[in-house]
Order: C-alpha cells, then sequence, then structure tokens
C-alpha cells in the first residue's frame, strides 16, 4: 500500500529489521537439531556468515581462521593488503590518527596503487593456509585483475560497490564492466552486489551470479545513506531481493543465495534476516571486535578513503573477545554480541525451523517495540539491550 508523502509523490512503507519480531509456530525442537549449513557458490559451510571484505576485519590470517571455525572472511583487494607489502605500519597509523585527521589521511594511505603481485600473493597465502579464498573488487577491480585473481588459485570473487546493476550508463571513454560476460568468463564463482530492489536482484541473477549481497547504507561505519539520501531498510530489502531468488528459482531450477549485507550486529539480528528470506549474511563490525582482527578496535567502510565523496567513518568497536568467541562462543557478553552460531541455533530452536529453509518460512510481525519492551532498567544501567 502506497502512503501519499505529497501530490504527485507516493511512497512504499519499508520496515527495518530493528522494527520486527519472529513468532514462535505449534513446535520447538532442541538446538542441537538445528541445521545452519548452507552453500554459496558450491562451497559448503557449516555457518551462514560471512566477514566483510574491509581492511579493518579481515586480513590473511583472518581468512584462514573464520575457514577453519565453519564461516568464510572476503579479503578486499583493493585495500591496504594489496598496496603495501607489509600493511601492519599503516594500520598503526589509522588506529592511532585523530578523528579530525582520520579522512585525509586514508586518502593518503589508499592512494598508493594497487600491485598485482600483492593480490596474487595474499591468495596463494590464504591457500596455504587451508583457508577459503574469498576475495573482494569493485566493478573497475574486477575488470582490471579478475582474470589474475582466478588464475592465483582464489575459490570465489564479490564483485562489490554501492549499487550494482545491470543497466549502468558511462561516458563514452569508460568501458563499464559487462556483469554476464564477466560471470560466463570468470572459472570461479561470482558474487554481485549491492542491491535492495526486486527488479535489480531478479536481473543480477540472470546474468549468472552465484549469488547476491543485499543492502545499501546500513553497515555500523557506513554513511552512505546521510551523504547519498540512497538506500532501503533491510528487512524489505532482503525480503524483495529473495521473493526474486524464489522466482527466478521457479523459472530456471537456479538456485543463487541471497546474503543480507550491513546493519547487523547481533544474533537476533542475523536470525531476523533470515527470517525474512536470506540464506546467509555478511557482517563487519561484530568480528572489527575480535582480537585476531587487523583493525585494533576499529572499523572503517570500503568507501571511506574515496578520494573525491568519502562515505564511511572510522568508528571504535573496541577488543571484546576472540574470533571463536564472537562466532562459536562461549559468550562473554549478554548483549548478543557474542555466540552468533548458538543464537542463530537456539532461535531455530525456538521457532521450530530444523534447517535454514525453515527458518526462511517463519511467522514474521512488525513489533517497533521489540527492542524497548520492559528494558527501561537496561537502558537506565546501560546493559544488556540497553548498551
Amino acid at each position: 500500500m502506497n502512503i501519499e508523502i505529497g501530490r504527485g509523490k507516493t511512497a512504499r512503507r519499508a520496515y527495518g529489521i530493528d522494527e520486527i519480531a519472529l513468532v514462535p509456530g505449534q513446535r520447538t525442537l532442541d538446538p542441537s537439531l538445528a541445521d545452519t549449513k548452507w552453500q554459496i557458490g558450491g562451497i559448503d559451510r557449516e555457518i551462514p556468515i560471512i566477514a566483510s571484505a574491509m581492511d579493518g576485519v579481515v586480513d590473511v590470517r583472518m581468512a584462514i581462521l573464520l575457514s577453519e571455525l565453519g564461516a568464510m572472511g572476503v579479503l578486499n583487494l583493493e585495500g591496504i593488503q594489496t598496496r603495501y607489502a607489509d600493511p601492519q605500519p599503516i594500520l598503526e597509523r589509522i588506529a592511532a590518527v585523530g578523528n579530525h585527521e582520520f579522512v585525509s589521511l586514508m586518502q593518503q594511505l589508499y592512494a598508493e596503487p594497487i600491485k598485482p603481485e600483492l593480490i596474487e600473493h595474499r591468495i596463494k597465502e590464504i591457500k596455504a593456509g587451508g583457508g577459503i579464498a574469498a576475495v573482494s573488487g569493485t566493478p573497475a577491480g574486477a575488470s582490471k585483475y579478475g582474470r589474475a585473481v582466478a588464475e592465483s588459485g582464489a575459490d570465489i570473487f564479490f564483485v562489490q560497490a554501492t549499487v550494482v546493476s545491470t543497466a549502468f550508463l558511462s561516458p563514452e571513454s569508460i568501458a563499464s564492466l559487462d556483469l554476464t560476460q564477466f560471470c560466463q568468463e570468470m572459472p570461479i564463482p561470482v558474487i554481485l552486489g549491492n542491491c535492495v530492489t526486486y527488479e535489480v536482484a531478479m536481473n543480477l541473477m540472470k546474468t549468472g551470479a552465484a549469488g547476491i549481497l543485499v543492502g545499501i547504507g546500513p553497515g555500523a561505519a557506513c554513511t552512505s545513506r546521510g551523504v547519498l539520501g540512497v538506500g532501503v531498510p533491510q528487512a524489505t530489502a532482503v525480503a524483495d531481493c529473495a521473493a526474486a531468488r524464489d522466482d527466478y528459482y521457479r523459472e530456471t531450477g537456479k538456485y543463487v543465495s541471497v546474503i543480507a549485507d550491513g546493519g547487523l550486529i547481533t544474533g537476533g539480528d542475523i536470525c531476523k534476516c533470515i527470517a525474512c528470506g536470506a540464506d546467509g549474511v555478511m557482517i563487519g563490525s561484530p568480528f572489527a571486535r575480535a582480537a585476531e582482527a587487523p583493525g585494533r578496535g576499529f572499523h572503517w567502510g570500503m568507501a571511506t578513503p574515496s578520494p573525491v565523496l568519502p562515505r564511511g567513518t572510522r568508528i571504535r568497536v573496541g577488543t571484546t573477545g576472540t574470533a571463536e568467541q564472537i562466532l562459536r562462543g562461549p559468550a562473554l557478553l549478554d548483549d548478543g554480541t557474542h555466540n552468533l552460531l548458538g543464537a542463530l541455533k537456539t532461535s531455530m530452536g525456538t521457532l521450530g525451523a530444523k534447517d535454514i529453509k525453515e527458518m526462511q518460512q517463519v511467522e514474521v510481525v512488525i513489533a517497533p517495540s521489540l527492542l524497548t519492551e520492559g528494558k527501561v532498567y537496561q537502558k537506565a544501567q546501560q546493559l544488556g539491550m540497553g548498551k
């Protein structure tokens, strides 16, 4: 149902993850029976959680560790790791700079050219450590480095930008990336994103993508919504794109994974995204808080160092535990940011969902008071859900 904003302009109501709740059904099951396994690009994983391709979240060591833990981490091929042979001093400078000098320092550091030999080196380091070599680049980077990425032994390639579409107009002097041709020619699975609408999701699936990323601007360190005014709240965006996935599957018999990307902090957020139709999620700031994360307790967006229009900031997230504690527990915190797998399994048990497919079918209600109802003491004392 459209709402009239003014004469000649109507709008559809969209919902964020904080505005919905999941409704228990007629059965429950023991959390140990909940099957969280999923597949992306032919790769089987126990945990439907991917660490974002951000320089404060994933480096070679983190990618290997997350693979060992049953999840996956994506390495940013256009960031610090491929511009500097030794990224450690650079990461120290980013962590030490003041807030007012941060953007200019980032623009300076990211002006260092990308070195193709470092792309190959990082991928081989991950593979040598037994990790899944999932890597990310912009459409321009994919066009430039895609073949080298595949030849270096990468397992899966994420093509990411603020918005990716199949209908891209560019000046005659600039050749845009042909997504269909790229997906067909790459010998490894390609994930495309980001999008937030049924129509664009459907078009991206038709290019041959193995998965699509859903989310524009909800990330903890992203400022795109403020800078550009662009975005759709995640609950609605995920549901719309999941509907495209289901229709595409009925038409073609090909199943394309939908990954909710951004704005997810707690186990409850992850559960609600899957209930809206996502097959998996991509998260950044929760993993930036891991002791092993390269950001040293800081997290920043991919578009932060843009030389002309920065659309991200650096936030202090602190260090709250190891990657294993955050992903698999045991939890040291009571706010839902530790043991994300345990939270998903327990939620599935409470809802009676045996697997991800059943979790996608649970009842959802609009519940704007979900996170505040009865939590006056937590809020006043800054505890639990009141932090």
